[in-house]
């Protein structure tokens, strides 16, 4: 089982950038499906995207469609998210997720992960 740990978090004037970071403790991290979550203050935890190990499919939030990328290395174990044109919604703590050899539909409902990272915070200030 991959242990994941995030990073990149931090503070940013909105319609800026940030990459996150999830770099992943195992050997076989190219077998696991991942995706990003996250969570405001007073909000339910929110999906925001999901990459497919098996075809390197990816799917999004529409809140963050067309402004978030989720990429990964697989030379470096990690998993990035890209996000631009942040806006102060997206104000949040960011978790990174892991289910291996997950294919199924249910990518976005956080109970089908069994490995998360501890967050980073995301502050996007207006």
């Amino acid at each position: 089982q991959v242990q994941l740990v995030e990073s990149g978090g931090g503070l940013v004037q909105a319609g800026g950038s940030l990459r996150l970071s999830c770099a992943a403790a195992g050997r076989t991290f190219t077998t696991y499906t991942m995706a990003w979550f996250r969570q405001a203050p007073g909000k339910e935890h929110e999906f925001v995207a999901v990459l497919s190990w098996i075809n390197g499919n990816t799917d999004y939030a529409d809140s963050v469609k067309g402004r978030f990328i989720i990429s990964r290395d697989n030379y470096k174990n990690t998993l990035y998210l890209q996000m631009n044109s942040l806006k102060p919604d997206d104000t949040a703590v960011y978790y990174c997720a892991a289910n291996q050899y997950y294919t199924g539909r249910n990518y976005n409902r956080g109970g089908i992960y069994d490995t998360w990272g501890q967050g980073t915070q995301v502050t996007v200030s207006s």
